[in-house]
């Protein structure tokens, strides 16, 4: 992750669409399967921003088939094309120059308000413009450049705003053929699942209820904040009893009209997002381009390090919000791994029950085949018995009794196989004798328990040396006090005498 807080971009747009945006639709539009008359409309073409729109909490997508966020690949918050509103009524050369002059103005009156504000015309002049600095720097605020001009709004966006960094989300890979449409409800996701048939037959009403339409859930996942992400596809059944899915742009735009739109509020949705692939020449266009307010140095060095070119691509991230909203979405995805990982932990502890529960059913069965076999074996003994007696020995019959006392005979020969035997048989058990005898002579001791058996060891000896030096001086004394005792009886005896 390539974090901005250098120098600030020379780009003289904003950051478009930080936050959900519309698409401009009939209100008179009804739903059908034909393709919408601003389907063809180039994605990059009759934009109202060149910027890279960065939405809000789960990546609206302004144009059907562009949405990335939350809703799209890997919900790791690709921000979609916000800022992207197509609109064929602004296709005039006209508009475009309006737009550019716009965007002029606005960097001037910004470059004005951060290097020389003409508010009071003295030396606090230079003091605002340090002021409208850290607020431009910070992203929050308004800018005072001039006593006769409203103020700049400060905001995120702006090319001088610092909290910026680039990340990488994943690039989904479905088509627009697949009719996959992301809805974000506020509900928890055990709700949800819970009441799914009942979502599915509203969503049916919604769009028409018409009976040849089918309304199916793709898949159903929890968001961040109590949120849940809902994938759905319509199934269109023909009268010949062919079926199709719905486009994914054609279910996004009639979604998006203003009555169903409604409709769909009251059903706890807040946003719906097409689950569409970028063309490659949207996507080189889109890389091409450094988003507005982003250094090219910064985009340049984010692509060299993209981890997987095929599979993510470089997105923007602006203040500490959108960072915590990756944040949130990244755990929230890590957990699910875990859960995954664990449901697959267990299934291999049930897989290897299972194995050894078969393992031994196989043992006991060959053990019981074994028996089985000897058994019938058997039978087929006292049968071909039964069946041969009374009957003179037959000719193959002696050569096999003669084969088999010869084989015998060799067996209880002394000097052939049996006597070998009865060797290696007496070798072994000498083997196994003198090994346990060895094997119980060896032992090892741990170095350190050897090291505290040698200081416990030499404690007992000190032990011993001290008590014996004590025994030795008490001897000592002892005898002084005899020779003591003995010369004062010798003395009183003299005296007596």
């Amino acid at each position: 992750m390539a974090f901005n807080f250098g120098g600030a971009s020379g780009s003289a747009g904003a950051f478009g669409g930080f936050g959900p945006t519309t698409t401009s639709a009939g209100a008179g539009t009804s739903f059908n399967f034909s393709t919408p008359s601003n389907a063809g409309t180039s994605l990059f073409g009759n934009t109202q921003n060149k910027g890279f729109g960065f939405s809000s909490a789960l990546g609206a997508s302004a144009a059907p088939g562009t949405g990335f966020g939350a809703l799209g690949g890997t919900g790791l918050g690709f921000g979609g094309f916000g800022g992207i509103q197509t609109n064929q009524n602004q296709q005039g050369v006209g508009g475009l120059f309006s737009q550019q002059a716009s965007q002029s103005s606005q960097l001037y009156n910004t470059a004005s308000a951060l290097s020389a504000p003409s508010v009071l015309s003295d030396e606090r002049d230079s003091i605002l413009a340090k002021w409208n600095q850290l607020q431009a720097f910070w992203g929050v605020g308004k800018g005072y450049f001039s006593s006769s001009a409203p103020p700049v709004e400060f905001s995120q966006e702006n090319p001088f705003c610092r909290f910026k960094a680039v990340g990488y989300s994943c690039v989904p890979g479905v088509k627009d053929e697949d009719g996959l449409v992301a809805l974000a409800l506020n509900k928890k996701e055990a709700d949800v699942r819970s009441q799914q048939q009942q979502l599915v037959e509203s969503l049916h009403r919604v769009l028409g209820g018409n009976q040849t339409l089918t309304v199916n859930v793709e898949g159903v996942r929890a968001l961040p904040d109590d949120q849940t992400e809902v994938i759905v596809y319509l199934v269109e059944r023909s009268p010949n009893g062919t079926s199709k899915r719905v486009p994914a742009s054609t279910l996004y735009n009639y979604m998006e009209q203003m009555n169903v739109k409604s409709q769909l509020q009251q059903l706890g949705v807040f946003m719906t997002v097409s689950r569409t692939a970028l063309t490659p020449a949207q996507l080189k266009q889109l890389l091409q381009n450094p988003p507005a307010g982003v250094d090219p140095i910064i985009w340049e060095q984010a692509k060299v390090d993209n981890p997987d070119p095929e599979k993510l691509i470089p997105v923007p991230m602006v203040g500490f919000k959108e960072l915590l909203r990756r944040l949130k979405i990244q755990d929230q995805m890590t957990k699910q791994h875990q859960t995954r990982v664990d449901i697959i932990s267990n299934d291999i502890s049930e897989l290897q029950r299972n194995q050894a529960t078969t393992a031994a059913k196989i043992t006991q069965y060959k053990r019981k085949l074994m028996d089985l076999s000897h058994r019938v074996l058997q039978v087929l003994i006292k049968q071909e018995v039964q069946r041969k007696s009374g009957y003179a020995i037959q000719l193959d019959e002696e050569h096999l009794r003669v084969q088999l006392d010869t084989i015998q005979s060799e067996l209880n020969a002394p000097t052939q196989f049996k006597g070998r035997l009865n060797e290696l048989m007496s070798q072994i058990r000498m083997q196994n004798h003198f090994g346990a005898v060895r094997s119980e002579e060896r032992y090892r001791v741990d170095a350190d328990l050897l090291r505290e058996i040698k200081q416990h060891l030499k404690h007992q000896q000190e032990g011993l040396s001290h008590l014996i030096s004590v025994i030795k001086d008490d001897l000592n004394d002892i005898k002084t006090i005899e020779d003591g005792l003995h010369d004062s009886i010798h003395g009183r005896s003299s005296k007596l005498s």
